[in-house]
């Protein structure tokens, strides 16, 4: 029985209100949102089955894109049909991209006093920590998907090298890498198989280029050719957001990053920081909007198919070589936001931080803050601030 045939049937005012709580509480990123999504779904209503949301978790991480937040769109539709997707999809990101675009407006303004600076400084100081940290979570999940020769453990590695040093030094061109690492396992699995059709995999995806046709561009980046989790999109938006276009500073860019991972609901909420940098309040809005299309996309078209998907060997190869890939941008997007730091103080900040994530085992948000307050007091003391 398909999971439309067991709908539930939940009003959407219930649907609104519960999606926008947890999307207004969901501090801690992926792994707190799906906790909030099995407690509320799962164990308090009763409205799905933990085996059926096992499965939809297993399927969003197939997708490109925010996993937590196409989860999130897929309860919704379970539960409420077509329309309690886009009323619980919209409950759970419309929290993040606001608080994003009050918080830019505060923290990226010319001239903003000297502590909010400062504040802004210390969590971005703190940034590149928070990216090795992520990396490391993914790392050994990664490697054991890997296992069953030496032949996929070498090409796994492979694929973080290229990631980690695209990531360093390609910039914008880094999602080129990430679909060609995907492209490249899919072929050698297709040839050893002797199935040579690749062109139906579900994960490729047509790139489009296009002030306004750039940040959406950057955006659709973002939202549908991301893959490994939330913080992949650092090194994706950082070569468009401050070398090619200069919407941004480092310092900026690093402060919008630090900002996203404070804020609740999903962390692509980031890119409306980069879109308000861009063209303002309208720009972060259309930002977000264009980020977090996709997921809709995903889950109202191939919501019906989340099983195949799951068992499609062809998306399952894919993601194999996109996914190390991008773990190893995200390790590599450290290099570019250590080098963007200016003063010791920051240096001092970083190494703290990841002392505290990597060996303490302190929280983002935690760290983030005691980051972010360190450097407020720099500000407010007269201390030296990156330009």
């Amino acid at each position: 029985m398909s999971s439309d045939q067991r709908a539930v049937h939940v009003p959407l005012r219930t649907v609104g209100l519960e999606w926008t709580r947890i999307g207004v509480t969901g501090f801690g990123g992926p792994p707190a949102h799906i906790a909030l999504l099995r407690r509320l779904v799962v164990q308090r209503r009763r409205w799905i089955d933990e085996r059926e949301l096992e499965d939809a978790i297993a399927a969003c991480n197939l997708l490109p894109g925010p996993a937590s937040t196409q989860l999130a769109i897929f309860c919704a539709r379970r539960v409420a049909g077509g329309v309690g997707a886009v009323v619980g999809g919209l409950g759970f990101i419309v929290p993040a991209v606001a608080m994003m675009l009050a918080l830019s407006a505060l923290f990226l303004a010319q001239s903003a006093p000297a502590w909010i600076r400062g504040a802004g400084a210390g969590a971005g100081s703190a940034v590149a920590a928070v990216a090795v940290y992520a990396a490391a979570g993914l790392l050994r999940p990664s490697w054991t998907r890997a296992a069953g020769s030496v032949g996929r453990h070498a090409r796994w590695a492979v694929y973080v090298v290229l990631g980690g040093a695209s990531a360093a030094t390609l910039g914008t061109y880094l999602v080129l890498v990430l679909l060609g690492c995907g492209a490249l396992e899919l072929a050698l699995r297709a040839r050893a198989s002797g199935a040579l059709s690749v062109h139906s995999s579900p994960l490729l995806t047509a790139a489009a280029t296009g002030g306004i046709g750039a940040l959406a561009w950057v955006a659709l980046k973002v939202g549908a050719l991301s893959y490994g989790g939330g913080f992949v999109i650092v090194p994706l938006m950082r070569g468009d957001a401050v070398h090619t276009y200069h919407w941004m500073s480092s310092t900026q860019f690093l402060t919008a990053v630090a900002l996203g991972q404070v804020t609740p609901g999903p962390v692509v909420a980031t890119v409306a920081a980069v879109g308000y940098a861009a063209h303002g309040v309208g720009g972060g809005v259309l930002a977000a909007a264009i980020a977090f299309a996709p997921s809709f996309l995903f889950v109202l078209l191939g919501a019906a198919h989340f099983e195949c998907l799951r068992s499609d060997r062809r998306a399952q190869s894919f993601l194999d070589g996109a996914g190390p890939a991008a773990i190893g941008a995200i390790l590599g997007a450290a290099i570019p936001l250590t080098a963007a730091l200016d003063e010791a103080w920051q240096f001092a900040v970083l190494a703290a931080a990841a002392v505290a994530l990597l060996i303490a085992r302190r929280g983002i948000v935690s760290t983030l803050l005691a980051a972010g307050a360190v450097g407020a007091i720099v500000g407010v003391s007269g201390g030296p601030l990156p330009h």
